[in-house]
């Protein structure tokens, strides 16, 4: 690579490098069969994922027990209100977290932690996620990518038994990968980690590092140097926060999240043992997404926790206030947006439940299941939580405390709005989780075809792609021609006497399925290796395949709930509304396919880019502050005051 790789020089990489780092770190196989990712290629398996999966009864039974303590500790101890007020989570509170076992939930019983299942984590984080979404990220960066998660995964035996036991009971972790510069993409990555005896030195700042203002042990990723008898690379290293040189110059404010412990931490010559390396050196980036591809689950399980909460406000305001003699629920325009919450709140936990029960049984490869979990989660909950702020009308824009303050109920509606807008950014934004899926479902296609659009590769490598594709194609694309989904009995077990028919729903998935296969092998033969370019298509795949998965979720989920007695009818009227709508959003997807403005948009970029359009910015004044528009991150020591705080 021709990165530079001085302290005192950011790297420079062309896109195709940056591409190549971010290739270099993906999981290549696929050792285990993916639901989402055979739906992708045309194959409906419901076999994957039906009967839906259950996890041990002693693990329900434990995470139940654990669940009451957590519950009566919300309902006791968390004040939200005094969270969103003083812009911090107190200090007993986390206190209290700790001796509870939440900062160890994940963590093995034999490291002190409490053992818990994905399942009953993910039920944990809602939970305490809807007393206060701040509690809830605080405790899912330090379980899901914090030092635990990495170290369950690549650590030494050595490294867990030293710092998973503190991890469980006494220690808060954080992960620092993101710069003043760099975000997604780590090519660029520009703090080192310079080999010196048996330590390496670490230079450089990072930003937005959640938890790092209070955290007593971070992951910090780092670039080392090639040199002899060192691979180089960007590295993963557990720092102890309170080193020598480790200044957090920071703590960040932010729309929403307010108790948020987010900051800047600035690393001038910090000595860390080589023995506190996670894997080998240039492995980072491989750990960081591995970690992701379950740790992403933790932020759909707090939109789920978002949904139910936004639903039992629209329930309880919508039944007492009354508009033209009649309950605001009652009117239609009102009642659509409510039966939107209360269907996509069950389509969420359906999709969440399903995709955290196969992580726990790890027959199933998820890394796409958990992105997807990730992207519509933080999609939908959105727009629920804006649904509710327009049910609530002007209460809906009024803040807690000055509905309080006037004697009435204090529903925190603009807040709920405010800390969720940050899960459409979080552990890769929306965009680039469009790019990450889309890579992933035409992976089969660039694992047989992909050396015909590159254009480093030879003639004759060509030709062995060529003869490898066509053999590839030959068998795959006549089954998508045809399917069960044509067949008007397949799924017959999913339209039980007296309930909605969901088989009808399973159905339309399957061609829908077998549709968006055919759509993206003509998409690649159309633009081949210009593909990679068309992100509004990449995008709109992606968004497809997610409102199938969660459409099969939510048919899954009913019947599992039917087939015990638990709520069944009523299950099955939330999938058949889920999968109603959900199926109006595919249809305008596809046609969205191929009549867009994307290729307009293009032009009119270049031309705002361009100054052509300057014109039309008169008639304001900015109210912006004056300064650099991204902050000087030079490698050097501190010249701020260490804000970092320790807890407990």
């Amino acid at each position: 690579m021709s990165a530079a790789t001085t302290p005192s020089s950011r790297p420079t990489v062309t896109e195709r490098e940056a591409r190549q780092v971010a290739e270099a770190a993906r999981e290549q196989d696929w050792r285990k069969p993916s639901f989402a990712k055979e739906l992708f290629l045309g194959r409906f398996r419901l076999d994957l994922i039906h009967p839906h999966p259950l996890p041990a009864d002693d693990d329900v039974q434990r995470g139940e027990e654990f669940l009451a303590k957590l519950r009566d500790f919300c309902e006791t101890k968390i004040d939200g209100s005094v969270i969103e007020r003083d812009a911090r989570i107190p200090d007993d509170v986390i206190t209290g977290l700790k001796e509870l076992g939440a900062f160890g939930m994940k963590i093995d019983t034999k490291y002190g932690g409490l053992g818990l299942t994905q399942v009953y984590y993910n039920k944990a984080l809602a939970l305490v996620g809807s007393a206060n979404p701040a509690i809830g990220a605080l405790l899912s960066a330090h379980q899901s990518i914090g030092v635990p998660q990495p170290l369950k995964m690549f650590g030494t035996q050595e490294q867990k038994d030293t710092f998973l036991p503190r991890c469980a009971r006494t220690d808060i972790s954080a992960f620092l990968l993101t710069e003043p510069d760099v975000g997604s993409d780590p090519a660029r990555l520009a703090t080192t980690a310079v080999p010196e005896g048996d330590d390496y030195v670490l230079d450089g700042v990072k930003l937005w590092t959640t938890n790092g203002v209070v955290a007593d042990l971070l992951v910090v990723m780092a670039r080392v140097p090639k040199s002899e008898g060192h691979k180089g690379g960007i590295t993963a290293f557990v720092v102890e926060a309170a080193s020598e040189g480790i200044t957090v110059e920071n703590r960040n404010a932010f729309m929403g999240l307010r108790g948020l412990e987010n900051g800047v931490t600035r690393f001038h010559r910090v000595r860390v043992p080589a023995a506190n390396r996670i894997g080998p050196e240039g492995a980072g980036l491989k750990i960081a997404l591995t970690t992701l591809n379950t740790g992403r689950l933790s932020l759909p399980a707090m939109c789920v926790g978002a949904g139910k909460w936004c639903l039992k406000i629209a329930r309880e305001w919508s039944a007492v206030r009354e508009q033209w003699g009649k309950p605001v629920a009652l009117h239609e325009a009102v009642g659509s947006k409510i039966s939107f919450i209360a269907a996509t709140t069950f389509a969420l936990e359906a999709v969440l439940d399903l995709s955290s029960q196969m992580a726990d049984e790890n027959r199933n490869d998820i890394r796409i299941e958990a992105a997807l979990a990730k992207l519509y989660g933080s999609e939908m909950a959105c727009l629920m939580a804006d649904e509710l702020v327009q049910i609530r009308g002007g209460r809906g824009f009024e803040t807690a405390a000055s509905l309080e303050a006037r004697g009435e109920r204090a529903v925190p509606a603009e807040q709920i709005l405010r800390d969720l807008r940050i899960n459409r950014i979080f552990e890769g934004s929306t965009e680039i989780m469009h790019l990450l899926i889309a890579r992933e479902a035409v992976d089969a296609h660039l694992t047989v075809a992909g050396d015909l659009i590159d254009p480093d590769k030879t003639l004759a490598d060509k030709a062995r792609a060529g003869a490898q594709a066509g053999a590839f194609y030959a068998k795959w694309l006549p089954k998508l021609v045809a399917g069960p989904g044509q067949l008007p009995r397949s799924y017959a077990d999913f339209h039980p006497a007296g309930h909605p028919d969901l088989a009808a729903h399973l159905r339309y998935v399957e061609r829908a399925a077998r549709k968006l296969a055919r759509s993206t092998f003509y998409a690649m033969s159309r633009w081949q290796g210009r593909m990679e370019t068309k992100q509004g298509f990449l995008g709109r795949v992606v968004d497809i395949g997610a409102e199938l998965f969660a459409m099969s979720a939510a048919c899954v989920r009913a019947e599992h709930l039917r087939a015990t007695g638990d709520h069944g009818r009523e299950a099955y009227q939330l999938a058949d509304a889920f999968c109603r709508q959900s199926r109006i959003r595919v249809e305008e997807l596809f046609g969205r396919l191929w009549t867009n403005t994307d290729d307009l948009d293009r032009r009119v970029v270049k031309g705002v880019l361009g100054g052509a359009y300057e014109w039309l910015e008169q008639g304001i004044v900015d109210p912006s502050g004056d300064g650099p528009w991204i902050a000087d991150a030079a490698p050097g020591a501190s010249e701020r005051e260490n804000v970092r705080r320790s807890i407990g």
